[in-house]
């Protein structure tokens, strides 16, 4: 990498006990892996469904190096939660294909919120595992030529 990387985090503020925690473990997962607080931009939105604008206009800005996406999308007693994951993993998904920069997806979407409470911690802690694919992807893109400036 010819400058020293940077990475968005857009989290969302709803489910903010599981969402607190997968930011937490993302960005001191960062911090460890040597990327300094300045490196490292977060972006709260209300929901999960606010994800998607803000992750791509952290893209879009040409600050960013990659964007980890970090949300919780509990199911419900209606199919709305359905709705909601499948809207927000493919907007994230075309945003990557489009903007050309890694969009990571970590967000959850389990039946309830112990569910939610156990990918916060241990060999199931969504917001490491998110940060880690954040940097394998900035290795990949620096190895296909297409690092950046």
């Amino acid at each position: 990498m010819k400058h020293a990387p940077r990475i968005a985090v857009v989290a969302s503020r709803f489910n903010e006990t599981v969402t607190s925690r997968l930011l937490k473990n993302c960005v001191s997962t960062l911090k460890k892996k040597g990327l300094k607080a300045r490196q490292i931009g977060i972006i709260r939105v209300p929901g999960a469904y606010e994800i998607p604008w803000a992750v791509q206009e952290m893209a879009l800005s040409g600050d960013f190096d990659a964007v980890i996406a970090l949300g919780a999308i509990l199911k419900g007693e209606t199919p709305q939660n359905h709705h909601m994951a499948r809207a927000v993993i493919s907007h994230i998904q075309q945003i990557s294909l489009k903007v050309r920069i890694p969009c990571i997806l970590g967000v959850i979407t389990p039946d309830d919120e112990a569910q939610a409470l156990a990918r916060t911690r241990g060999e199931l802690d969504r917001g490491r595992e998110s940060a880690l694919a954040a940097l394998d992807m900035l290795k990949l893109k620096e190895r296909l030529g297409r690092g950046t400036a």
